[in-house]
């Protein structure tokens, strides 16, 4: 019955909303939701997504790497594509249209195309990646890197929480990993990569904007610090004779907040912390945390990350504690193309909203996708900025203008020539 009504609806945002509650269900639990790479729920998503792809009369599949791919053939058949798309996978406890919205509203969009019967010379794909956020595997881009040929096939033998491999986890989800070199696209086969996507910071809504377009994507660093002092009593250890894991990781992490927090266009995050032995009456010997820097400009990023690195070495030095810090994730920033921008911004204008250009400061699956093709992205506005938490939300109206304006951008996209 859900379909039928979606069927029935001729809103691209209704439809799109009705639909992105359905997807939100397949979720490990707990509040908000959680779907991970190669589990369960990204199977039934995938399904679910599949059955979506066929009703709008595109040719779906699942490759090897457990990307759903749906394609809606050209006028003539091996034409490039234009690549739509986003990530199926979610973060612990998030929200339902991180992601979900870029894969939901292009499968709108070709569904309303298909209804009226119009083809292009050009294909169009609309693809929901398999893992952007990394969760399982502490690894990120794995799907959009499978098809930009630039996927690590060292990560499979990556062992989640349990112990499990990459490598078996996709055979249990349905798939040969050994066959994801072959995913790669040739660069000639494809004109052009676009995501549509929650802004996930407040700048739309502060300025009253439904979209805006971006310009540039953030690069980003991640590294995993472990601090090593020394256990003790915390009765009969005299303060000025401790070497204190948890007060040096504490220090480190001001520092962190405090460089980012005076330079423009630097942010800086320690999302993860854990002491050991974590007695409450035992002195922590062992500290791990990590660091997240990202910035627009790659050199500025570069900086950053020394100066912090040299701060952070010197107090642990002050404080007679040990420490190592391992780069564990690193993306250049990377820029939207400006013919993709231009088509962008026309569309906006089309359906009847301003004009507005803004910088990504989250990663975004065209950071892989640059290796093969120019990109572009929409960005809608989200309720209060907040994204990766259960209260992102964003608006009926607001889904239905990023639809409309995506609809508008491919029955008006002229390739690169």
């Amino acid at each position: 019955m859900l379909e039928q009504a979606i069927k029935l609806d001729q809103n691209l945002g209704i439809q799109t909303m009705r639909r992105l509650d359905a997807l939100s269900l397949f979720s490990e639990g707990g509040d908000g939701v959680t779907r991970r790479f190669a589990t369960k729920e990204h199977r039934q998503a995938a399904e679910m997504i599949q059955s979506w792809m066929r009703d709008a009369g595109m040719e779906p599949h699942v490759d090897a790497a457990g990307n759903v791919i749906g394609r809606y053939q050209a006028i003539t058949l091996d034409a490039p594509a234009l690549i739509i798309g986003s990530h199926q996978d979610t973060v612990r406890q998030g929200g339902k249209y991180d992601g979900a919205y870029g894969i939901v509203a292009p499968i709108s969009c070709i569904s309303a195309l298909n209804d009226e019967g119009v083809r292009f010379p050009f294909a169009i794909e609309v693809i929901a990646f398999c893992d952007e956020e990394g969760v399982r595997f502490n690894t990120t881009l794995l799907g959009s890197r499978a098809i930009a040929g630039t996927f690590d096939m060292d990560g499979l033998e990556n062992t989640d929480s349990n112990g499990v491999t990459m490598s078996n986890a996709l055979k249990e989800f349905g798939t040969n990993p050994t066959e994801i070199p072959n995913l790669a696209r040739n660069p000639n086969s494809v004109l052009g990569f676009v995501e549509i996507h929650i802004e996930q910071g407040p700048i739309l809504e502060e300025e009253g904007l439904a979209l805006g377009v971006v310009t540039a994507i953030a690069g980003g660093t991640r590294l995993s610090a472990q601090i090593t002092g020394l256990a003790g009593h915390a009765g009969t250890v005299p303060m000025d004779r401790r070497s204190d894991a948890l007060t040096a990781a504490a220090e480190a992490i001001l520092a962190v907040e405090s460089y980012c927090s005076k330079v423009p266009g630097l942010v800086g995050t320690v999302g993860r912390i854990s002491a050991a032995p974590g007695a409450v009456n035992v002195i922590p010997g062992d500290a791990a945390f990590t660091i997240d820097i990202r910035a627009g400009d790659d050199n500025l990023r570069r900086k950053a990350l020394n100066d912090i690195k040299v701060e952070i070495k010197a107090l642990c030095v002050r404080r007679g504690v040990k420490i190592e810090m391992e780069t564990i994730h690193e993306s250049d920033g990377c820029q939207c193309a400006p013919w993709l921008i231009d088509q962008l911004d026309a569309a906006v204008t089309t359906s009847g909203h301003p004009q507005k250009r803004l910088m990504s400061g989250a990663g975004h699956d065209g950071m892989a996708m640059e290796y093969i093709t120019d990109i572009g992205m929409l960005f809608i506005r989200c309720e209060g900025g907040i994204s990766h938490h259960p209260a992102e939300a964003i608006s009926v109206d607001d889904a239905d203008a990023g639809a409309q304006a995506l609809l508008n951008f491919i029955k008006n996209f002229k390739p690169q020539t």
